[in-house]
């Protein structure tokens, strides 16, 4: 018991929950069979800068999803909203969309879980609709990002089963900081921030949590209250 999970282990306790889930983790298994072209922890970091910058090309897209303009996205305005774009998602899937994403379950997207919402339909929207989808969301501009998040998300996932363990973060870290003894803390820290549920392992959900806070993303009553 509270042993680190290996690479070689199974996530069992990271069994999908839902459909949405499922197909998510079959949608980034298959990606993963690609490989990534990151090569280091660093040059992750590099990018943020350049990633921050793609995700406030979503805002305009939140603003327009955001019908009575209170600052965030409740159900009713996420389905007419996809329904009027003629995005062409289930009922079931919208609303397995909206609970993966109000982390908070306050019944209501936030900006930063807005983005997260974006680059899962970007990964999920795929054959002959994909590019009217994303074109509709205001998505082409932003597909160079969400490329690099999964290109990240792939680089971390060293055994490429759909989840980054501690184990694969060390080594992550480690290939940057080789040699820094500060590396397992770091390794850990990060980790940390990117394991929501506290399960051991990090989803590709989890993973773009964590990674709206490593830019900086914040919503807007956040930024009020640190004005």
């Amino acid at each position: 018991m509270g042993s680190a999970v290996t690479k070689e282990e199974s996530p069992k306790a990271s069994v999908p929950e839902t459909k949405l889930e499922a197909k998510i983790l079959e949608v980034m298994r298959r990606r993963e069979v690609e490989g990534s072209s990151t090569k280091s922890f660093n040059s992750i970091i590099l990018k943020f800068p350049k990633i921050d910058e793609g995700f406030k090309k979503c805002r305009a897209t939140f603003e327009e999803f955001d019908e009575d303009k209170n600052g965030a996205i409740d159900p009713q305005e996420l389905k007419h909203c996809f329904r009027k774009m003629e995005i062409d998602f289930s009922d079931e899937e919208i609303n397995d969309l909206f609970e993966a994403c109000d982390i908070n379950e306050h019944m209501a997207i936030k900006f930063s879980e807005f983005i997260v919402l974006l680059c899962l339909v970007y990964l999920l929207k795929e054959g002959p609709t994909a590019q009217h989808t994303k074109s509709r969301m205001g998505m082409p501009n932003l597909e160079a990002t969400f490329e690099t998040l999964v290109d990240a998300f792939v680089f971390l996932d060293k055994n490429k089963d759909g989840y980054v363990s501690k184990n694969e973060m060390v080594d992550a870290i480690n290939e940057t900081t080789s040699g820094e003894r500060s590396s397992g803390r770091i390794a850990m820290k990060r980790f940390e921030e990117m394991d929501w549920d506290k399960n051991g392992m990090v989803n590709f959900k989890e993973f773009l949590f964590a990674f709206t806070h490593w830019v900086g993303i914040e919503d807007i009553d956040d930024e009020e209250d640190t004005a």
